[in-house]
């Protein structure tokens, strides 16, 4: 029996991390992580790519989430262990799709740390300082997830309460305003089929937050019972409020507008109210959001990187777990610099295409790995999946296509090298 759902693997015993998220810990870690990607990053880009089908386009993003949703927490009650759909995908399909999966999550979530940083300091740094701002931030919360995953979701928890608070003002008020002359939302939409998967795609990035429960799923009290109800429990919060948010832009800016700015919330606010202190609010819930999201993040590409290094499929020495704070404290410590470095390197909208690559990679894994649990372990029905399975494929190939052509030269790369790395263990003497 392979070792990795009890934390054993063909090289003995690996360090255990410690049973500490009660449900409510993880609800909090998965709103945590999508509200940051969603409502302040992702619907300009959408709305370039989907026009006058925005919320078409979101309909479509929350179908395919919602199917995923499913699928990850009927999987995680199976197997509640770190590494999310890696440990899946290995489980149920084989080592290789494991793989798919694990090296998708890993390559799309790192590219959302550095949009989430780079999202962080365009709020709150002066002009020029941006980069060195979203630096910083990675560092600082790299530091607190150090520390242990009970301060992560202490510190989450605060964020989230405090940026949905000021949600509920702003859109609340922007919502009593009238409607600017000539914002009315045209009749005849703009963009094909095409544009609209695309918007679709763009917006899957806003909704996978939720896989940061599951791949928590080793720090979780009573992991069959909780990580299920968290996952659905994130979702049901986020898609109302992503729903409303995008009703309120559509009506509030003009769809090339929205396609143009870069805070398009806070645009909304500044062009609908007369509230000078509203446009203020706006930012700081941003900034706020997305050092959540960033947060969870690191937590939850670590315990991937985690797990795919128990079973040899990144350095073992990215397995440690540190003996005071149990937590993966050298994947976390590599994953800052390489995310460090792409903040450095890289614009917002640059990758965000890459990342919701790498993640319908992951979901589709996800669901067929699903589709083969027996009749005890579903908690779904089948076509759920099914309907997943297919969502996650077709929009992964409607990505931008300079992001289509990174993503699948980045992915390719880490399956020449898990090929090179397997044949040169199987040598004698290796």
């Amino acid at each position: 029996m392979r070792g990795r759902l009890g934390a054993v693997t063909s090289h003995g015993p690996a360090p255990a991390l410690a049973r500490r998220l009660t449900t409510r810990d993880a609800v909090v870690v998965g709103v945590g992580s999508m509200v940051g990607a969603g409502l302040f990053t992702a619907f300009a880009p959408a709305a370039a790519a989907a026009g006058t089908w925005l919320l078409g386009a979101l309909a479509v993003a929350a179908l395919i989430a919602f199917c995923n949703a499913t699928s990850s927490a009927q999987l995680a009650a199976q197997y509640p262990t770190s590494g999310g759909t890696y440990v899946y995908g290995r489980e149920r399909l084989g080592d290789w799709w494991g793989f798919v999966a694990g090296w998708g999550f890993v390559i799309g979530k790192t590219a959302s740390c550095a949009a989430m940083a780079l999202a962080f300091a365009a709020y709150v740094a002066p002009p020029g300082w941006e980069r060195l701002v979203g630096v910083a931030a990675v560092i600082l919360l790299t530091v607190v997830n150090y520390r242990g995953i009970t301060r992560t979701a202490r510190l989450t928890r605060v964020i989230v309460t405090g940026v949905l608070a000021a949600l509920v003002v702003v859109l609340a008020l922007v919502a009593l305003a009238p409607v600017p002359p000539g914002r009315a939302l045209p009749a005849a939409p703009h963009v094909g089929v095409g544009g609209v998967l695309q918007g679709a795609a763009i917006l899957f990035f806003a909704f996978a937050g939720y896989a940061r429960i599951a791949t928590l799923g080793e720090e979780v009290v009573e992991p069959s019972r909780t990580i299920p109800r968290a996952v659905l429990g994130a979702f049901a919060v986020v898609v109302p409020l992503y729903a409303v948010t995008a009703l309120l832009l559509v009506r509030s800016l003009d769809v090339d507008e929205l396609a143009r700015t870069v805070a398009p919330l806070r645009a909304a606010a500044a062009d609908t109210t007369s509230a000078s202190w509203l446009p203020v609010l706006v930012g700081l819930a941003a900034a706020a959001a997305t050092l959540g999201a960033l947060l969870a993040l690191v937590a939850g590409v670590g315990r991937t990187t985690l797990a795919m290094a128990r079973e040899g499929d990144l350095p073992r020495r990215l397995a440690a777990v540190h003996e005071r704070y149990a937590v993966p404290h050298v994947a976390e410590v590599s994953l800052a610099v390489v995310v460090c470095l792409l903040v450095a390197l890289t614009d917002l909208r640059g990758v965000i295409g890459f990342s919701s690559f790498g993640v319908l990679t992951y979901y589709a894994v996800a669901n067929a790995a699903a589709l083969t649990q027996d009749r005890a372990h579903r908690r779904y029905p089948r076509v759920l999946a099914v309907v997943g399975l297919v969502g996650c494929v077709t929009l992964a190939f409607a990505v931008p296509s300079g992001s289509l052509v990174a993503g699948v030269v980045v992915l390719a790369v880490g399956l020449v090298g898990r090929l090179v790395v397997t044949r040169t263990r199987r040598r004698p003497g290796a």
